[in-house]
């Protein structure tokens, strides 16, 4: 019996983050909604194939899930409602893994209001109405067993990469508003942060001088970050709630 959907943002790439969670949570019996935005991949410039969001979503359909491609531009404020509608299509959306991120570095000095803006409406707002359309379509059935999640992946970065760990802060602040606000809906919320993740944006330098920086002696990988994001949407994973948890090898207790 499959656990319902799950509605995961930022599925754009083979490499990413996102696509790692897509296909852990098929294995582990969820039907999907995949977001992604192309625009925004091909802007940063990060490896990806001709069509990684099909690939993406043939490989769940491998591991027994149903998958719908939702595209759009989380910066356009009426694509989150857009796309939960489209997600909850079955009646069935009890979680949203909210994957999805403006990225592109620049620091005090040199940040223009227009990456301030786009950082901000993507990374913070977009996950509010998203956060909000789920709640509001969330089935009784899933409030009164208290089975509705919402994960969401943030960072800790801060210096020369100022929009986006701001917006992160601010991702922060509305996940744990959204476990005390909305646990009489059945919701619970954490923010995930998987420390660094080498998803095609590392060269050898950097991948080797962090390497050093971590207890468990490796680099994180996408897998690991979707392990966690699997238990937090199971089951057993209910009670955990309000956190922002590091999953990163003991990267951030260095």
């Amino acid at each position: 019996m499959r656990s319902g959907t799950v509605l995961v943002t930022g599925v754009g790439r083979r490499r990413g983050i996102g696509a790692a969670i897509a296909l852990r949570l098929a294995e582990q019996g969820w039907d999907l909604a995949l977001s992604h935005h192309r625009s925004y991949d091909d802007r940063v410039g990060l490896e990806q194939g001709p069509d990684d969001p099909h690939e993406v979503a043939d490989r769940c359909r491998a591991a027994g899930a149903t998958v719908e491609l939702v595209p759009g531009d989380l910066a356009d404020p009426f694509v989150p409602a857009r796309l939960v509608a489209a997600a909850g299509g079955r009646g069935d959306l009890t979680a949203l893994v909210l994957s999805h991120a403006e990225s592109v570095d620049s620091s005090i000095l040199d940040t223009t209001l227009e990456s301030w803006d786009r950082h901000f409406a993507v990374n913070a707002r977009a996950s509010w109405l998203l956060i909000k359309a789920f709640a509001e379509q969330l089935p009784e059935r899933v409030r009164t067993a208290r089975a509705g999640r919402v994960v969401a992946l943030t960072s800790d970065h801060t210096a020369h990469n100022l929009p986006y760990g701001s917006s992160k802060g601010a991702l922060d602040r509305i996940v744990v508003a959204t476990a005390i606000e909305l646990a009489d809906r059945g919701i619970s919320a954490n923010a995930v942060n998987p420390g660094p993740i080498d998803t095609g944006w590392m060269d050898d330098e950097t991948r080797t001088a962090l390497a050093r920086r971590m207890p468990a002696g490796r680099l994180g990988t996408p897998q690991d970050t979707a392990d966690l994001v699997a238990f937090l949407l199971s089951p057993a994973g209910g009670w955990v709630t309000g956190q922002v948890l590091h999953s990163d090898g003991g990267f951030s207790a260095g």
